[in-house]
């Protein structure tokens, strides 16, 4: 049968289990999957550096961002071009209230952006698409998430982690010559990975694809669920198990990827999904039912689907970290605006310190998260820096930042925050629709990796260079005498490595090309060190246990976020100063920014060891062992 499960040659790096692997011998089987099939999905090798990669074992890069890398004028005026006639055309056929009530991106206005080729953006010229590049495409994201964010999901999900960039990057050349120019006609696709009892496990995939009897199709069973574009794409990339292989004697669990056309028949859209906020997504759940999908339509190889999906999702998450600044920068618009028009107590609420300080903090924290989409921007487009770890952290940044910002833009605008922009229309005030942009909002921090994976795959990439250099001590194929050789090896390594964190400080450069921000450079020098030696000691005092210290490692993480943020932002502020000297804003801004990120990182800090994990995890275990069900009565049922 074409189907059973075969013995596997495979690459030696992928014969060797990774040290993370044999560091969890006797887990939960289930578990034990989960991890297999991750760290096989997982990159091994990197030949870019990664600047906060660098970080995290304490080696500052200034380079990497020092000058800050910039969109070059060509490119930037190809992009200034697109975008007014893009913003021309969404204010003249776009409502976003009237999205935002029928749930319903009007069909002239889709066809609108077929027209201008905004479902072709990233696709290269050769096969009829408009081939911008990352830091283009990423300024158009952010001009339409700032006016509605539904029509911004519909672009970035499309072009982000749908059909055109796995395609871009994992494509044969039949496949790209196929499909490439459909989307250029105006072609929507979509995504499907997540399944209705499966969110970031993948191990328990059940959607499943298996080859026919005479080798020429898959035929594939399962659902989907939160599949934005899903209810009105034409193609989508879907994900599913295939037949498994045998490595080592074990059955290793497989995921491929496939390019499917939704007319395909077996297909069905049972349910569009309705949500706290984004009312016109096309997002719902899919049945497939014994659904054939052509052999040439597997994307990849086969058992190379989640590994696709890693890849495309990083660079794909670059689009998150500037529709969430489109969107801070209209909360500080109408911020500005609400502060001097806005009197209270005889002065204006931007006068009072209360207000001054939502103020000063949503603006110096916009100017961050635009140093971080411009710098992973220009990362992406100059291909000379590994971005995984920095898409992930401007995602889990900007997220969790605009959140707060929409939430004090809120407070700021009291009840008429709380009121319906079409509401404050009717009665005849400015339409600021900040209730909207909250509910919008909400879901950043969830969707392509909630804050909480992005935390943990940050731990896993900050713990990987140590795992790697103790991989042969952890192999259960390494002889005796290897693994003495190997700690010797370790040993000497960190017997100069770790002592050398503590010193290395003390002889941090000036940074004097910094100017009045070179403290701040000093700072994230110093804290490198710090950080490393805190992550190497919490993984030699819990070992194995660590990865259920998540608090700690949020923690550790958070703080490598910040050090990242502050480099971004001073490196821009530079920047901006050196184009136009007489404007003295970026460094103010950047400035009030990198103090309040110190008093983050050192509150941080303390917490590592000050804190009340213990006692939360007990409460936490308790509540759920049902001991506090009286603590619910009164309530109605649901």
């Amino acid at each position: 049968m074409a189907n059973r499960i075969q013995e596997t040659k495979e690459p030696a790096e992928v014969q060797e289990d990774s040290a993370i692997l044999q560091a969890t011998k006797g887990i939960d089987e289930k578990k034990r999957q989960a991890l297999e099939v991750t760290e096989e999905a997982r990159e091994t090798e990197y030949t870019l550096p990664s600047f906060s990669g660098q970080l995290f074992v304490g080696n500052f890069k200034p380079e990497l961002v020092f000058p800050f890398p910039v969109q070059d004028s060509e490119d930037k005026k190809i992009g200034d071009e697109y975008i007014a006639k893009l913003e021309k055309f969404l204010l003249e056929n776009l409502d976003p209230e009237n999205v935002d009530a029928t749930r319903e991106i009007p069909e002239q206005v889709i066809e609108g952006l077929a027209k201008l080729g905004a479902f072709a953006i990233k696709i290269p010229k050769e096969y009829g698409g408009l081939g911008f590049s990352q830091t283009n495409y990423n300024r158009i994201c952010m001009k339409v998430a700032s006016y509605c964010g539904a029509t911004a999901v519909l672009l970035s999900a499309h072009q982000s982690i749908g059909v055109p960039q796995p395609l871009k990057m994992f494509g044969t050349e039949a496949q790209k010559r196929k499909w490439f120019p459909k989307f250029r006609e105006g072609l929507i696709s979509a995504f499907a990975l997540t399944e209705p009892d499966v969110g970031s496990d993948p191990a328990q995939m059940k959607t499943e694809a298996k080859l026919s009897d005479d080798g020429q199709y898959y035929i594939l069973n399962g659902e989907k669920l939160w599949c934005t574009n899903g209810t009105i794409a034409d193609v989508i990339v879907v994900m599913a198990k295939t037949a498994p292989k045998i490595v080592h004697g074990k059955e290793r669990k497989q995921i491929s990827a496939f390019i499917l056309e939704m007319d395909t028949p077996g297909v069905e859209v049972t349910h569009r999904c309705d949500f706290m906020g984004l009312k016109g997504i096309y997002n719902g759940m899919l049945k497939f039912t014994n659904v054939k999908i052509p052999k040439e339509n597997l994307l990849a190889a086969e058992g190379r689907g989640l590994a696709m999906a890693l890849a495309t999702i990083n660079v794909g998450r670059l689009t998150l970290p500037a529709a969430c600044t489109g969107a801070a920068k209209q909360a500080l618009k109408i911020c500005r605006d609400w502060g001097k028009e806005r009197v209270q107590w005889g002065m204006p609420v931007g006068e009072h310190e209360a207000g001054r300080e939502k103020i000063a903090y949503i603006a110096s924290t916009t100017f961050a998260m635009e140093a971080m989409t411009w710098l992973t921007s220009a990362w992406q487009d100059q291909a000379k820096v590994d971005i995984r770890i920095e898409a992930a952290m401007a995602k889990m940044f900007c997220t969790e930042e605009l959140w707060k910002i929409t939430d004090m833009t809120m407070q700021l605008r009291g009840g008429r925050g709380y009121e319906t922009a079409r509401s404050l229309k009717q009665r005849g005030e400015k339409g600021y629709p900040v209730e909207r942009m909250m509910r919008d909002c909400r879901i950043n921090m969830i969707l392509e990796g909630s804050t909480e994976i992005m935390k943990l795959f940050l731990a896993r990439e900050a713990m990987d260079p140590h795992l790697k250099r103790m991989g042969e001590l952890l192999s259960s194929r390494v002889s005796f005498w290897g693994k003495i050789k190997s700690a010797f090896r370790s040993l000497g390594h960190y017997l100069v490595w770790y002592p050398a964190q503590f010193f290395k400080g003390w002889f941090a450069p000036g940074y004097s090309e910094l100017g009045p921000l070179a403290r701040h450079f000093r700072y994230v020098d110093v804290n490198s060190h710090k950080l490393s030696r805190y992550i190497f000691y919490y993984m030699g005092r819990y070992q194995q246990a660590l990865e259920k210290r998540q608090l700690i490692l949020g923690r550790l993480m958070e703080i490598g976020t910040q050090l990242f943020a502050m480099s971004a932002a001073c490196a821009y502020a530079n920047y901006l100063t050196r184009v136009n000297p007489d404007d003295k804003m970026p460094i103010e801004l950047a400035d009030y920014f990198c103090k309040q990120a110190e008093l983050k990182i050192g509150k941080l800090y303390d917490e590592l060891t000050i804190n009340n994990d213990r006692l939360t995890n007990t409460v936490a275990k308790d509540v759920l062992a049902d001991k506090a069900l009286w603590l619910e009565d009164g309530v109605m049922p649901l």
